[in-house]
C-alpha cells in the first residue's frame, strides 16, 4: 500500500513539471539506462574511448572546456544537471557518479555543449581504493559535486 501512495505521489510530481523539464527528464532516464548498460556490457577500455580524448587533468583544453561560455548553455548545463540528478534517484538500479557522468555528457553532446570528464581516486577507509567521476561543462558543476578534498584527480576526458 505504501509502495502504491509513493508512485501516485511521484506521478502527481511529475505531471506538475513544466512540459520542457518533464522531457529533459525522460531523456536523463533513457541515457542513464544506457549508461548503466553499457558499463555491464562494454569493457571499460572500449568504452573509454568513446568518452572523449583522454587528457591530464592539467591539459589546457579541460580550462577551455569547462569555462563559462554563452549564458544559455550554461543554463541548459544546469537543467541537464537537474534532471540528471533528479531521474537517478528513483531509477531501479543504482545511478552513481560514473552513469550520472556519462549521461549528462551524452545530453550535453547532443546540445553541442563541450564538458569535461573528470576521474578521481582516493585512499579509502573501507576500501584499499575509492573512485568518483564529476562533470562540468559551460562553467557549471554538472554532476558529481561536492567533491570530497581527498579525491585526487587522475584524468579527464574532454
Amino acid at each position: 500500500m505504501a509502495r502504491l501512495r509513493l508512485i501516485r505521489r511521484l506521478l502527481l510530481r511529475f505531471r506538475q513539471i513544466d512540459n520542457r523539464r518533464r522531457a529533459m527528464l525522460v531523456e536523463a532516464v533513457a541515457y542513464l539506462f544506457a549508461a548503466r548498460l553499457a558499463l555491464i556490457f562494454i569493457p571499460f577500455p572500449r568504452l573509454a574511448r568513446r568518452l572523449g580524448t583522454f587528457v591530464p587533468p592539467t591539459d589546457p583544453r579541460t580550462f577551455r572546456a569547462r569555462s563559462g561560455t554563452a549564458p544559455d548553455q550554461a543554463r541548459m548545463a544546469e537543467a541537464i544537471g537537474w534532471a540528471v540528478t533528479r531521474a537517478a534517484r528513483y531509477l531501479p538500479f543504482k545511478a552513481v557518479c560514473l552513469p550520472q557522468a556519462m549521461a549528462a555528457r551524452m545530453m550535453l553532446k547532443r546540445r553541442g555543449i563541450g564538458s569535461v570528464l573528470h576521474f578521481g581516486a582516493a585512499k579509502g577507509g573501507d576500501k584499499p581504493l575509492d573512485a568518483h567521476a564529476w562533470l562540468d561543462a559551460a562553467g557549471i558543476e554538472v554532476t558529481g559535486y561536492p567533491v570530497a578534498e581527498n579525491f585526487a584527480e587522475i584524468a579527464c576526458f574532454v
